[in-house]
């Protein structure tokens, strides 16, 4: 990528949030935008057809890079909406947080313990309790925090169903002004998360048309899955969501593969949990030994060449934020289409049919 391409896509500039310990990185462009404040007019509904014809606009998206009040959803939904407040104040028109960030991401350090099948009981109930009903009156307070400030989210969450006391499902939520827009289920439980979470049914791999562009992607290790990839990137996604937990350089090697892969502008918004971010009643034992359990590593990425244009932001909560001209998700599918012109689903859709009747 050219220099002058770098500078329009953006350069990262910091400023130190006022009072607090939160850093702010941002990247700028020059392409004018328009803000969205307030409540929409007119809003579109969810789903393939709301807008006729795809727009490519200048959006600003942000990472945000947070630890939530574990294993208490009524505060962890009150700071994610301070954060969406402050993610809308910078000028941010999309803005996605961690996976699970409601009320709390298990991670292998700790929660591989619960492969036995005692001492993890009050977890378990607190988790449930704590986890949120979609759509449910969680839900409606985000949205509204949406309404008010004129902002899209994609949010982890622990999702339980009320009406059904039992499994609990690792889901990625889009919320806009209009509501709730999209619900998708983590279709494979990564190794250990399979001792909390069940299995998605594949049956919610969409694209979203908003107002600030075409919203697809998948949750942390799912990304790594090239079928369930393909069939998003049929969708046509503009703004690739990626909600993780993993705080590896492999992840962002992945990232920047999957902006141009996709052709569109990858937001990566991961976990920064220390240590002391756990409550003295945690149910059971965490390692003496270990003082963060995911540093982050926040970013944003073109579709070109896949270059980081914000980030990657490390050891502290914060949150990166870019201008992305969607012209340019375009422009690199004039070279790469990965569903058209480069896809040959003609050979390769046949070799995998031949593949499964080899199976049968």
């Amino acid at each position: 990528m050219s220099a002058p391409e770098r500078e329009k896509l953006g350069r990262v500039r910091s400023a130190r949030r006022g009072g607090g310990a939160i850093e702010h990185v941002s990247a700028g462009g020059i392409v004018a935008r328009t803000r969205l404040r307030g409540r929409f007019i007119d809003a579109p509904q969810p789903g393939y057809a709301c807008l006729t014809v795809t727009r490519f606009d200048t959006v600003r998206v942000a990472a945000i890079q947070a630890t939530p009040v574990i294993l208490d959803a009524e505060r962890s939904v009150e700071k994610a909406v301070q954060l969406l407040e402050e993610a809308a104040a910078q000028g941010a028109q999309l803005a996605v947080l961690p996976e699970t960030f409601i009320p709390l991401y298990p991670s292998n350090a700790w929660a591989r313990q619960a492969a036995g099948f005692s001492g993890f009981d009050e977890l378990w109930e607190r988790l449930w309790a704590n986890s949120v009903d979609v759509p449910g009156p969680l839900v409606d307070r985000l949205v509204d925090a949406c309404a008010a400030h004129g902002i899209y989210c994609a949010i982890g969450v622990n999702e339980r169903e009320s009406e059904r006391p039992g499994s609990l499902y690792n889901a990625l939520l889009l919320l806009g002004p209009e509501g709730l827009l999209w619900k998708h289920r983590k279709l494979m439980p990564t190794h250990h998360e399979k001792l909390f979470h069940g299995f998605g049914r594949g049956d919610d791999l969409h694209v979203t048309d908003t107002r600030v562009g075409r919203v697809g992607g998948l949750i942390c290790w799912e990304n790594r899955m090239p079928l369930a990839r393909y069939r998003v990137y049929r969708g046509g996604p503009q703004i690739w969501v990626a909600p993780t937990a993993d705080d590896s350089d492999g992840w962002l090697a992945s990232m920047r593969h999957i902006a141009i892969e996709s052709g569109a502008f990858v937001v990566s918004a991961p976990q920064f949990i220390p240590a002391d971010a756990f409550p003295d009643d945690f149910p059971v034992p965490l390692p003496a030994d270990k003082n963060v359990f995911g540093r982050g590593g926040a970013v944003v990425i073109e579709p070109s060449w896949g270059e980081i244009v914000a980030g990657p932001l490390y050891d502290q909560e914060g949150i990166v934020d870019a201008e992305c001209d969607l012209r340019v998700g375009l422009h690199a599918k004039r070279w790469f289409d990965s569903v058209g012109h480069y896809s040959r689903e003609d050979v390769l859709g046949r070799e995998l049919a031949d593949l499964e009747t080899q199976v049968e």
